[in-house]
């Protein structure tokens, strides 16, 4: 039995939800929409502001997509309301970021500096010279977008250097001289 998928979703007045005949997903609320195809298998009913999920039979598929459909649906329902964002702290001496228009500046001890685009839908906030956040409505776009960031300089264990997730705990190493 699926925990997940068998869980009600309340939609909130603020939001617009629309499920077409093939498990076409439009969500319009007050950050922004959110499109996507869900699976079609799926039995999606909405009433009186609640929506539950129901799967055709007990195959292994159906019942992977029966959580998977649900999650989907809601995370498009809260991102449309509150939205999302990661948090990115920069650790080590020299390392910095700035934000230039529509640009987030990285300097991360390369011999250039770091330029990236934010994409759209996504924002980069910068507090300070060492704070990222990454702003959006899609939960899987904000994600990627800041693991793109990470993977300019992921963390490494002996020093602590590097750009990291703010909840993020980083194993440290004793060095060579460690016992």
């Amino acid at each position: 039995m699926s925990r997940i998928g068998l869980k009600p979703i309340n939609v909130p007045g603020s939001v617009e939800l629309k499920i077409s005949d093939s498990n076409y997903a439009t969500v319009k609320g007050p950050k922004g929409s959110l499109e996507q195809q869900l699976s079609k298998i799926m039995t999606i009913e909405v009433s009186e502001g609640v929506i539950k999920i129901a799967r055709p039979n007990d195959e292994k598929q159906s019942r992977s997509l029966h959580g998977l459909t649900r999650t989907l649906l809601n995370n498009m329902i809260v991102g449309v309301t509150d939205g999302y964002e990661k948090v990115l702290e920069i650790v080590g001496v020299g390392y910095r970021a700035q934000k230039q228009g529509n640009k987030l500046v990285l300097s991360l001890g390369y011999s250039h500096p770091v330029e990236m685009e934010d994409p759209s839908g996504i924002e980069t906030v910068v507090e300070g010279t060492n704070k990222i956040i990454v702003k959006g409505i899609d939960k899987q776009q904000v994600g990627n977008y800041a693991a793109v960031i990470r993977d300019w300089r992921r963390p490494e264990p002996y020093k602590g250097k590097g750009i990291k997730y703010s909840n993020e705990v980083i194993r440290r190493k004793a060095g060579k001289t460690g016992k």
